[in-house]
């Protein structure tokens, strides 16, 4: 795995101070993977401390960036999740604070989306850079494929990095291959149930 480092004038460095900040936050595995093989993510379910902290997540977020297969994901169990018999009060919680948050779906063939959804058709990196530009709360992207755009157009400005003791030898990466160097300032580290270790890194531009 390679990092990036990206370098930009002291008069950009002073736009993005105006900019949205763009974080990029999921679960890995300690081989560098958001999945593994076959798409399973059993190896990723949390605790109800790391669970909690995913929910105040989605409360804090201005705009969830999903690419279509995780749209299909997360829609496919949260709009109703909280109405489930046995719904526990976190699930309950976590349900209704998703489908209050804002989210644009990244897809050329998704069709009609439900809720506080909206479909984006247009070139990934030019909409995610319009959308930075403009009013609102912080952003978070997710999607192993409309990710990885973001993470090499240099895009990122934060990573929330989720480590769970797992070796789970191939699947789906956390990064891409990268063309250049991408330095990081490590802002915090936490510890969860079970080994998890949370990891949140800035960009350094």
């Amino acid at each position: 795995m390679r990092a990036v480092l990206v370098r930009t004038p002291d008069t950009d460095s002073r736009e993005a101070e105006t900019m949205r900040k763009l974080a990029f936050a999921m679960n890995m595995s300690l081989d560098g993977c958001i999945a593994a093989p076959g798409a399973d993510l059993g190896w990723s379910v949390p605790s109800e401390e790391l669970f909690q902290r995913w929910s105040d997540r989605v409360a804090a977020t201005g705009l969830a960036l999903y690419g279509r297969k995780l749209e299909e994901t997360m829609s496919s169990h949260w709009p109703s999740a909280d109405q489930q018999p046995g719904a526990t009060p976190a699930a309950i919680e976590f349900a209704g604070r998703w489908r209050e948050m804002p989210k644009a779906v990244f897809s050329s063939t998704t069709g009609t989306v439900g809720g506080n959804t909206r479909v984006v058709t247009g070139e990934a990196v030019s909409e995610v850079t319009r959308l930075k530009a403009g009013d609102g709360g912080p952003m978070d992207i997710g999607g192993a494929t409309l990710a990885a755009v973001a993470v090499r157009a240099g895009l990122i400005d934060e990573y929330v990095i989720v480590t769970h003791p797992v070796l789970v030898g191939g699947g789906t990466p956390f990064f891409p291959a990268l063309d250049t160097w991408v330095h990081l300032s490590l802002v915090e580290t936490r510890r969860f149930p079970g080994g998890v270790v949370l990891s949140r890194y800035e960009t350094i531009r």
